[in-house]
């Protein structure tokens, strides 16, 4: 376990944020002001944060982009639409992995997406780009900005991955999720940042993927629809707030993000994604069934159910169609249902005159 230097408090730090950390049932606690939405559904209030998650290529950034220009628009933009307080309309984006000229596209689609001349700057909006720095630094940069922007309303942390050196680093993890809430709650604004998905299964990655899901108040998946690879789907993996209906967007040929009209994706699975059975009618050709079997019949008998499988095995193996053992009963069972071939006694023997 890594070692992490504990900040030592005196006493009279301790008493004085004891003092401020007790709740009162007779105290007046504001409800956080909803600012960020999914169609009706809220997925970012001000004091908190949220986080996108997906693996490369499933267009996160896209995505996030239209969360951004409904932020910046006041209108619809996807399923997303946003209300910032009229004290706090300003938006920061952080881009800690592209280069300058494709952070460049990425503002020009924001302003694009948003209605607004893509050749001008906004002063809404505020664009970082933090490849070349450490991640000290980085979260400096982060840091200074959020405190010295007056009127700042909305973060967006594409991605949070580089603020860490270590994405398995427990106490890294912990410090960085830290600094989230209490960038949120001191300066009652929304950030909503991006992490990578665990190559194998939907799990955020590392131990900061752990926290995110633990802390935030709403993680988004995205990923590739199972059908059609053109169409990225969105839905909410943990939400505090109601769910949302899962909804799909692809790239028009304007490069920018578009919604999918009606469109309804296939049940998602945690965990690897379940690999459909072996089907010999579907994965063998006919013509290969018809050479392997009389490959395998050419003495026309084959004798006992335990020669039949290795027969079948090498018979297909050389159409090149390698069976495990399992696969070979499958595939045997399949025969015998169509009619292929037929037993009886203890002998196998090919229809060669079968319906297929």
């Amino acid at each position: 376990m890594e070692y992490r230097e504990r900040k030592q408090l005196t006493t009279e730090d301790a008493l004085l944020l004891w003092q401020q950390s007790v709740l009162s049932v007779s105290g007046n606690y504001e409800k956080s002001p909803e600012v960020l939405r999914v169609n009706d559904t809220v997925i970012g209030t001000l004091g908190n944060f949220s986080a996108s998650i997906g693996k490369a290529k499933s267009k996160k950034t896209f995505n996030l982009s239209a969360m951004v220009a409904a932020a910046l628009s006041g209108g619809k933009v996807l399923g997303y639409s946003a209300e910032l307080p009229a004290d706090k309309q300003k938006i920061l984006y952080v881009d800690t992995e592209q280069s300058p000229y494709h952070c460049l596209k990425v503002m020009k689609r924001i302003l694009r997406l948003a209605g607004l001349p893509p050749e001008t700057d906004c002063d809404r909006i505020q664009f970082l780009a933090l490849r070349k720095f450490t991640p000290d630094e980085r979260i400096a940069i982060v840091e200074t900005a959020i405190y010295q922007t007056e009127g700042l309303g909305l973060v967006l942390i594409d991605g949070i991955r580089d603020l860490v050196y270590d994405i398995n680093s427990p106490g890294e993890a912990t410090c960085i999720i830290s600094k989230l809430m209490q960038w949120t709650d001191e300066r009652q604004i929304h950030l909503h940042t991006i992490l990578h998905q665990n190559k194998g299964d939907e799990n955020a990655r590392g131990h900061i993927g752990t926290e995110l899901n633990n802390k935030a108040e709403t993680v988004i998946l995205v990923e590739k629809d199972k059908v059609d690879k053109d169409i990225s789907k969105v839905e909410a993996l943990h939400i505090r707030a109601m769910d949302f209906a899962p909804f799909g967007f692809r790239i028009n040929e304007q490069s920018l993000p578009e919604l999918v009209e009606d469109y309804e994706p296939k049940e998602s699975h945690a965990g690897r994604p379940k690999k459909e059975p072996f089907d010999p009618y579907k994965e063998i050709p006919e013509d290969a069934h018809r050479r392997a079997l009389s490959n395998a019949f050419a003495n026309g008998v084959v004798s006992k159910y335990e020669n039949l499988i290795p027969a079948l095995q090498a018979a297909y193996e050389a159409e090149g169609f390698r069976l495990n053992y399992n696969k070979a009963v499958v595939l045997a069972k399949f025969l015998k249902n169509k009619r292929m071939i037929e037993r009886v006694g203890s002998d196998y023997s090919f229809l060669a005159d079968y319906h297929y």
